[in-house]
């Protein structure tokens, strides 16, 4: 049998310090998106002696290596902890921002060095499924989340003003530096070991990288296992009536990661309809994202500042959407625990037994029922060129829809998959990122074949509608499938 434990949670300090210092390395990842205005692509173009084609690739290729990266960082983190991947990760992404800064010339240099900046984020979602029970896991997430998509958003303000103000694209680069190194500094000073396979529920102490750089340099010495309360820590599910912290030695332990480990979580039928569920979101902020520059840029003449400014009012839907979605996923998970009489307190309870598919998704279908319509005229609104505020305000609401669906489904993904947070994270960003590159590529031979007013009809009519069938299907048949799968299994 299959258990939840929601007795001995963390210590409010523990939670509040990690949920930040993951929200800042959800926000410093999307930031490699800098350069992405109009002008900068242009510049980006002339300074590589390339085609805006071949610039616009470098996306694709950032998006492809980051699922690919993904499959190795994740079961490496659930190896050797969380810490050191962060540290490695993004020290890479520092180096590779250097690079990029330096190189002028080289479009091979660009590529790779673009792609190995775009380190992924399912990462915090391992550190969040670390620190947090269901119950509360949603306002974490939230936070979380929220950073992850206000990157793009921001980025491209921060890209747009630097080239106004220096009239070099390089200087993207050079400010991708400076955040990434603040970023690296914060981790290494503040961030603490999570991963369960080092520090248990939080009761062994860490030794020697896994510890911070602060509990380093002020001397603190590790403490005894026998002196440490599990008041602080938290029981991860599953193990509740055993000895989590058995054999949990404070290290973590290196690994060749084997990239398959993710892929398989893929194969499962509840698993292909979540990862749908939070794939389709993200493609669609995605492609409006990736078409804003072109739609105020071209049809509304605006020069790079203003393109950038026009990312604003997406960020806020996807602030706010964040924050609600957070509180939404604790209250409905509240609600179906009471409504099937399970009590949301510090009993344990079987796991199996609780329909995590029904909490989670719960108001689904109202959501993408009323998606559909906004998508549709957000396209019609650009054929027709209706005032640009019109476009801002129902960008903001698509913003706030994709964000509160995709951290509801991202959220299901690792509770069905306790003991391995990370590969189902990675499993999520490998999903996102390949139905993302493809949509980005097919985004503008089908802009020029059909028009942006038919192309966002085609986006509304699949989001939503397989969507809609997604939830269905899920909500039907996704406990069975669960249960059949951890019968023979030990996740």
């Amino acid at each position: 049998m299959h258990f939840l434990s929601l007795n001995h949670t963390p210590s409010s300090h523990v939670k509040d310090a990690s949920s930040h210092i993951c929200s800042d390395i959800s926000l410093s990842l999307p930031l490699s998106q800098l350069p992405s205005t109009s002008h900068s692509i242009d510049l980006l173009s002339s300074q590589y002696n390339i085609s805006t084609q071949l610039v616009n690739l470098t996306i694709t290729f950032c998006v492809i290596f980051q699922a690919i990266s993904s499959a190795f960082w994740a079961p490496l983190s659930d190896s050797l902890g969380r810490r050191p991947v962060f540290l490695m990760s993004f020290s890479i992404y520092v180096y590779a921002s250097f690079g990029l800064a330096l190189y002028k010339s080289s479009y091979s240099a660009l590529i790779l060095l673009r792609a190995l900046e775009d380190q992924p984020s399912c990462l915090a979602y391992a550190v969040v499924v670390d620190i947090s029970p269901h119950s509360e896991r949603g306002k974490i997430l939230g936070l979380m989340l929220t950073s992850t998509n206000l990157g793009p958003c921001i980025g491209p303000v921060i890209g747009g003003g630097a080239i106004l103000a220096s009239g070099n694209v390089m200087w993207c680069f050079w400010a991708l530096v400076i955040f990434g190194i603040i970023s690296l500094l914060f981790i290494g000073w503040t961030l603490p070991e999570t991963a369960r396979t080092v520090v248990g529920n939080g009761a062994v102490y860490p030794q020697g990288i896994w510890r911070t750089w602060w509990t380093i340099l002020s001397g603190k010495v590790a403490k005894s296992n026998n002196n440490r309360t599990t008041n602080n820590a938290c029981i991860v599910p599953e193990e509740a009536l055993a000895d989590v912290n058995a054999g949990k030695p404070g290290k973590g332990k290196w690994i060749i990661p084997n990239p398959f480990i993710s892929l398989n979580i893929i194969l499962y039928w509840d698993t292909i309809l979540i990862l749908w569920m939070a794939a389709s979101p993200y493609t669609v902020w995605y492609c409006i994202q990736t078409s804003l520059p072109l739609i105020f840029g071209d049809t509304f003449g605006y020069n790079d500042l203003f393109v950038g400014l026009c990312f604003l009012p997406g960020g806020l839907g996807v602030i706010l959407g964040g924050l609600i979605a957070g509180r939404l996923m604790d209250l409905n998970y509240k609600y179906t625990s009471r409504a099937i009489g399970f009590e949301v307190d510090n009993h344990v309870v079987d796991r199996n037994q609780f329909p995590f598919e029904e909490a989670r998704s719960r108001g689904t279908y109202t959501i993408l029922s009323v998606s559909i319509p906004l998508l549709v005229g957000y396209g019609w609104a650009v054929h027709f060129h209706i005032h640009p505020s019109i476009l801002l305000v129902l960008q903001a609401i698509i913003g706030a829809k994709c964000t509160v669906v995709l951290q509801s489904f991202s959220a299901l993904l690792v509770d069905i998959f306790p003991k391995r947070p990370g590969a189902a994270a990675a499993a999520n960003n490998i999903t996102r990122c390949a139905l993302s590159a493809a949509a980005v590529a097919a985004l503008q031979p089908l802009s020029n074949a059909i028009g942006r007013s038919w192309l966002f009809t085609l986006i509304a009519l699949v989001d939503g509608g397989a969507g809609l069938l997604a939830v269905w299907a899920l909500r039907r048949w996704g406990s069975a499938w669960r249960r059949k799968r951890d019968s023979g299994s030990r996740d």
